[in-house]
């Protein structure tokens, strides 16, 4: 299964009122926001224990790793 890294902004950024943004990786997250709008720098983040669906709070966003599942078989079939 695919991770997917979601970073819920505490306040709104210039020119977008979107709140919620989701990532394939850690790295990706910067390629769109910058550590002063997440709050952490990417290498803080690639150390805080985000593996195994993870939580880190920073006073400018809430940023998680979770497991992205996605459809076909149900377990059993």
């Amino acid at each position: 299964m695919a991770k997917v890294i979601h970073v819920h902004l505490l306040h709104n950024i210039d020119g977008s009122r979107r709140k919620d943004w989701y990532f394939s990786s850690i790295s990706a997250v910067y390629t769109v926001l910058t550590a002063e709008q997440v709050g952490a720098t990417k290498n803080y983040l690639l150390h805080a224990g985000l593996s195994g669906n993870g939580t880190v709070c920073t006073k400018k966003a809430i940023i998680k790793q979770s497991t992205l599942i996605s459809g076909g078989r149900k377990a059993g079939d």
